[in-house]
């Protein structure tokens, strides 16, 4: 400490008070940024104010919830807490808040993944909380192992820090394998016994890169996962959550605390909470050093919250407690009391009606929060808002890794999407039979709802940049109502554990006036239906009653999913969903093979075949499959096949391709090569992208993110040429993406591709029905065209909004 200290905290000082009393703001990262600029260790010289020791708390989802009800069961437990309550999770964020503290005994501060290798090497934790790690903002952080590495390397800044982790997660499990800090595990003793969603991470091994056995999942990766290969495991669980029991208006479980088979996390030298210094409301009850903990140990906890995520946070956080000591009846307290004004599982009432808010900001979180909305099987409100900040990651792909087909069976349901990118929640939700209209902000949300009945619960959620603006609407109108006939929460409007099948109705939309548009999405044929028959047997318009079956038989169309399980990055597996939709929409039957790693098909009995991309690891394994099946693939593209090909799959269709660091043999299906930029896998191409295609008389619109450069052979036609003021395609010179030749179609854009660029779709459908035509003997069945005003309003307006030319 010195001048450079003394300096920061008068900085501080002087721009806490200009933000809070000149420009009215909450001054929640600012002052120790700059603070952080005149003093960079400043975290360190402040760390004496938390004279017990002081809890950072990482992961993908949960972080800020975890954060502030820790920090209340240690205030619940008589001790004095700093912490970043707001969520400002940098390490602007944490020195602001030791800033404005007054000495305390525990800090708790909440941090994002990447930023914990700044914050971790000065504040030396007592401990680290891993909450999860999944998939999340690719464009910004990148892949996993990113993250992996960089909490890795923040734990051994800070040897002494103990690490608490979810042994549920394989990718937090081998974190811990990696790094010597001692290390306690949390997770679920059994299965919750909850439906799997399409899309998940860590299907492979990080020890040895063989596929993962699972003898339950919770959801996601998370559950009781085993490597056949090297015998990577779950480990054995210090704290676990046993007996869950999950319901509509709350949850439960018991909390059983093993014999602790090392004594090294409760050893004197900084690990563990000494005895004398114990927060516990009883000292008997502290974890003093050296301690035997003895058996296991068992206490409830129940919270008015539901979600099988909201298990893991508040089992996080009673381990937390517990081993700084608390007591049970602390936890028990602050848990009842918990009241998050964050915009988090935050209720509201508006008008009398209930709103739950919530933020949800990638596939799992999503997929969580829409397991909590078909909990209900009342009619009800469910509006999503998605932004592309910065704070968001500019890509949305990640909409069609969300299983929003989970809400058709969740009752009658009105739907609106919101946010920059609401017209890209629309397209999404259309393809899941969701209809749904589009609003300019909350406060226009609320007033098109105002008409329906008030017993209607309502659901917002939304993601990081949209939600404070959504909070903010819905606290200044509660505030004005002030919860006026708010309906009760009696037993009677609590969700009964099972759905009456009349209830699974398709969700219907309002208009701008307020009238119900219809309970399908609008794809009708614009034209005469095709004599074409559906699945069932009886040509089917969504949003119009059957139409007479056909006298012309038709032969299904087949598709194959090339390694769904190792290639679905960046919700390229959306694809074909847009495609087998756009074949039901129009009575076309169609077969959708999921060709999994191990399983092999035959190819002269498909019509399309679709291959993404994925993490390098998953791509390595998923090469040699592809390298098998090369001339097999030669063959169908030569004889007519279509194929769509995305990023890591549009690499490896060349001579050379990028396989990890790697320049590898590829399919050698086109004259290509793909090799690595000069500033190696970081400098990559990031941007949203429009080009120009022979496919399409609209542009094609998408999001390109990869770190190969691709270059053409002579002679090779690219898929399209870039028109927008950014991207770049295949590479910074040519302003060209992608590749066409025959039937194939090979290209970066993620988006994914086809969501926002109908026509291309459609161009792909009609030559595959044109090969399964001629491989069946079966006429050959026009594509009757749809109403793609959806889409087409999603095209238009990136194009604008991006420069198109």
């Amino acid at each position: 400490m010195g001048i450079q200290f003394a300096a920061a905290r008068a900085v501080s000082a002087v721009s806490t008070w200009g933000l809070k009393n000149v420009f009215h703001r909450p001054a929640a990262n600012f002052p120790g940024k700059m603070a952080l600029y005149i003093d960079p260790r400043l975290i360190a010289d402040l760390r004496p104010k938390v004279r017990k020791g002081s809890f950072v708390v990482v992961g993908t989802n949960g972080k800020t919830t975890v954060t502030n009800l820790l920090a209340d069961i240690l205030e619940q437990a008589g001790q004095r807490v700093v912490c970043n309550r707001t969520g400002a999770n940098l390490d602007s964020g944490v020195a602001t808040a030791l800033l404005h503290a007054k000495p305390s005994d525990w800090g708790v501060f909440e941090s994002d993944e990447l930023w914990l290798a700044k914050i971790l090497p000065h504040l030396q934790a007592s401990y680290v909380v891993l909450l999860n790690l999944f998939r999340d903002q690719l464009d910004r952080v990148g892949e996993i192992d990113r993250i992996q590495d960089s909490i890795a390397r923040a734990l051994e800044t800070s040897p002494d820090t103990v690490l608490l982790y979810n042994a549920d997660d394989p990718l937090c499990a081998a974190i811990a394998a990696r790094v010597r800090n001692a290390s306690v595990a949390f997770g679920l003793s059994e299965s919750m016994g909850l439906p799997q969603n399409t899309v998940a991470d860590a299907q492979m091994c990080q020890q040895c890169s063989s596929m993962m056995e699972y003898e339950f999942r919770q959801y996601g990766q998370l559950g009781a996962y085993r490597c056949p290969n090297c015998g990577f495991a779950r480990p054995a669980l210090d704290y676990a959550a046993a007996g869950v029991r999950l319901g509509a208006d709350g949850l439960g479980f018991d909390v059983m605390r093993a014999a602790f088979a090392s004594d090294e996390v409760f050893a004197a030298e900084g690990k563990g909470v000494v005895a004398s210094e114990s927060a516990g409301d009883n000292a008997a009850e502290s974890a003093a050093p050296g301690r035997d903990r003895g058996a296991e140990r068992i206490f409830s906890v129940g919270a008015p919250y539901t979600g099988a995520y909201m298990v893991y946070n508040l089992l996080a956080t009673a381990a937390a407690a517990d081993l700084a000591g608390c007591s049970a009846e602390a936890v028990g307290r602050a848990i009842d009391r918990f009241d998050p004004q964050n915009g988090r599982l935050q209720t509201f009432g508006i008008a009398g009606r209930r709103v739950l808010l919530n933020l949800a900001k990638n596939p799992t979180g999503f997929n969580q929060n829409l397991k909590i909305v078909a909990q209900d099987p009342n009619p009800k409100v469910v509006a999503f808002f998605v932004n592309d900040k910065e704070g968001d990651g500019r890509d949305v792909s990640w909409l069609w890794d969300i299983d929003f087909e989970e809400l058709s069976g969740a009752g009658e349901m009105t739907v609106f999407a919101g946010g920059i990118r609401g017209n890209d929640v629309q397209v999404r939700l259309k393809y899941a039979d969701i209809a749904s209209a589009v609003v300019s902000d909350a406060g226009d949300l609320l007033a098109r709802i105002a008409g329906l009945p008030k017993e209607q619960n309502a659901y917002f959620i939304a993601n990081y940049t949209a939600l404070p603006s959504v909070h903010a609407v819905l606290t200044a109108k509660a505030a004005a109502d002030d919860g006026d006939d708010m309906p009760s929460s009696s037993d009677d409007d609590a969700a009964p554990s099972n759905v009456p099948a009349s209830a699974s109705v398709v969700a219907p939309a309002l208009d701008a006036d307020g009238e119900h548009e219809g309970r399908r999405s609008s794809s009708a044929p614009t034209g005469d239906l095709a004599d074409c028959p559906s699945d069932d047997g009886a040509a089917v318009v969504p949003g119009a009653s059957a139409a007479p079956v056909a006298s012309t038989a038709v032969s299904r169309v087949v598709v194959a999913h090339l390694f769904p399980d190792l290639l679905n990055l960046y919700g390229d597996g959306g694809n074909v969903r847009i495609l087998a939709q756009r074949l039901r929409w129009r009575g076309i039957p169609v077969d959708v093979h999921r060709v999994n790693h191990g399983e092999s098909i035959d190819l002269t009995g498909v019509d399309l075949v679709f291959l993404g991309g994925g993490p390098d690891r998953e791509q390595r394994l998923a090469s040699s499959e592809l390298m098998r099946m090369r001339d097999d693939l030669l063959a169908y593209v030569e004889e007519g096949g279509v194929l769509l090909a995305i990023c890591g799959g549009y690499q490896i269709l060349g001579r050379e391709w990028l396989l990890g660091d790697e320049v590898v043999e590829g399919l050698g299906i086109i004259d290509m090569t793909t090799e690595r930029a000069a500033g190696g896998s970081s400098d990559r191409l990031i941007d949203n992208i429009v080009l120009r295609s022979p496919l399409a008389t609209r542009p094609v619109v998408g999001y390109e993110n990869h770190a190969g450069r691709t270059r053409l052979g002579s002679g090779v036609e690219a898929f399209g040429s870039v028109a927008s003021s950014t991207g770049h395609g295949n590479n910074e010179a040519d302003k060209a993406d992608g590749v066409r030749y025959k039937n194939l179609v090979g290209t970066y854009l993620h988006g994914p591709l086809l969501a926002k660029n109908p026509e291309v779709a459609d161009h792909l459908l009609a030559r595959a029905l044109e090969r399964n035509a001629a491989r069946t003997g079966v006429s050959a069945c026009a594509l009757a065209a749809l109403d793609d005003s959806v889409e087409e309003r999603a095209n238009e307006a990136l194009c604008k909004r991006f420069g198109a030319r």
